[in-house]
């Protein structure tokens, strides 16, 4: 078990579930939500571990004087803030609760799929506009379709299982992970899923080699119109192709809860012209980057979290 000398510093907000769990552990927090991101280098000196959610990028210069710190625990799935080379570097572990909203990721992306190919969204508003069109709305099943589930991680998996009541026809492809993948699910080159998929849903983690992933060449490479679905990160789709694609009919419709540039208040000409269309669009479904955010999964990603740095203290 680990001592009470290990501290752990807190610098985003996050659900009180996690004192009791880090405390029954033997690690004392230090919670300071509001603390500004230029005061974290000097803060760490006194601390063997960092648990962050958004707050701020985690570079060489964040850990300068970090000298005693074990661990940077990623409180959600995305490591994309984290310089993970500067981790290294100063043999500090990185930890991620990944786990931890994969079951609210696979529930919403259905939730996404069934709303976009029924029409659910877009009735919704007609209706509160006393608009009440029946035959216009007429929508199709999952049931029957091929679904390309792109990503075999937590995500993928969590979709995987929540589409299995579904009577689908469900592919994979994971490029860094290929053994991951079993029956029911088939194990598919990404050139079969193109081929074949009806759905497609993006579950890949936003790293360089994952920038602009969906991009011109990519959505060109279907055989078929097919409905697209992105609720990992925005950076992996070129969303100027994207709306090309949309216009053009090769994609169906689209369900985003991420886009390129979340920051709605500062984009550039461009992408302020793509945000028009695909807010205005009878067929796209924009969502704020929710898919994972539930109130379980709150509290699980703390649970994931303390059992994997008890691990990491234990061990050492």
């Amino acid at each position: 078990m680990p001592t009470p000398v290990t501290k752990v510093l807190i610098i985003d907000e996050i659900h009180p579930s996690i004192f009791p769990m880090l405390e029954r552990i033997g690690v004392e927090a230090d919670y300071r939500p509001g603390i500004k991101p230029e005061e974290v280098r000097e803060a760490l000196q006194e601390f063997d571990g960092l648990i962050v959610r958004s707050k701020m990028r985690i570079t060489a210069e964040t850990l300068e004087l970090a000298h005693k710190l074990k661990f940077v625990a990623r409180a959600g799935a995305g490591v994309d803030n984290i310089d993970q080379e500067a981790l290294r570097e100063q043999g500090v572990v990185l930890i991620a609760a990944n786990e931890g909203n994969a079951q609210a990721v696979g529930e919403f992306t259905v939730g996404l799929m069934l709303s976009l190919l029924r029409n659910i969204s877009r009735c919704h508003s007609q209706v509160q506009q006393k608009v009440w069109l029946r035959e216009e709305n007429r929508g199709e099943e999952i049931s029957g379709k091929t679904v390309g589930i792109i990503g075999f991680g937590n995500m993928g998996q969590s979709l995987a299982r929540t589409l299995t009541g579904f009577g689908c026809r469900l592919l994979a492809y994971d490029r860094f992970a290929p053994e991951k993948i079993h029956l029911p699910v088939e194990r598919v080159p990404l050139e079969q899923l193109q081929a074949e998929a009806d759905i497609v849903s993006l579950h890949i983690p936003f790293i360089p080699e994952n920038l602009s992933f969906a991009d011109d060449t990519f959505f060109s490479s279907f055989r078929k119109p097919f409905w697209f679905l992105n609720t990992s990160r925005g950076e992996v789709v070129d969303q100027q192709a994207l709306v090309r694609h949309i216009k053009a009919g090769s994609i169906k419709g689209a369900a985003l809860d991420v886009l390129e540039n979340e920051k709605l208040s500062i984009l550039t000409a461009q992408q302020q012209q793509e945000f028009e269309y695909l807010a205005s669009a009878p067929n796209v479904i924009l969502t704020p980057h929710i898919a994972g955010w539930t109130h379980e999964s709150y509290v699980k990603i703390n649970e994931v979290l303390v059992q994997k740095i008890e691990r990491l203290l234990t061990a050492s």
